[in-house]
This record gives structure tokens, C-alpha cells and sequence, in this order.
């Protein structure tokens, strides 16, 4: 899978397009796209996410995010 199709079936989800949240595996995310691109894509879409144990949460609206218990 390329890079590109990956991003595309990420962001073509329905949670995605209704502006909610969807998961990944990070290792998915790092073999595929790699870490780097794919923070900058989340950034130039004014996404935001978050990461624990090996899944990493993807919220995909440019609404704040807070940590309510840690």
C-alpha cells in the first residue's frame, strides 16, 4: 500500500468526512507513511491526534483537544 492510499482511505472513512474520530495501529501508520508525514498531514489539515499503547487517535476536525484523566 502506498502512502497516498493509505491517507485516502483514512480520510475517506465516514467518521473522517462527519468530522469525528478514527484509529490506526501505529505501527501501520509508521511502516506505511512514516511518522514525519504523517504528523505534516495532519498538520496542513488542522487535524489533531493522539497516541497510546499502539494505536494512535486521529480526531478530524481543527476543534481543541483535552486530556480530561491521565
Amino acid at each position: 500500500m502506498t502512502p497516498e492510499i493509505w491517507f485516502r482511505h483514512l480520510f475517506s472513512a465516514q467518521a473522517a468526512l462527519d468530522g469525528g474520530v478514527v484509529r490506526r495501529k501505529t505501527r501501520d501508520m509508521e511502516r506505511i507513511v512514516g511518522r514525519d508525514v504523517f504528523v505534516a498531514e495532519l498538520e496542513r489539515r488542522g487535524y489533531s491526534a493522539v497516541e497510546n499503547a499502539d494505536q494512535v487517535i486521529i480526531f478530524c476536525n481543527a476543534q481543541p483537544v483535552r486530556v480530561l484523566a491521565s
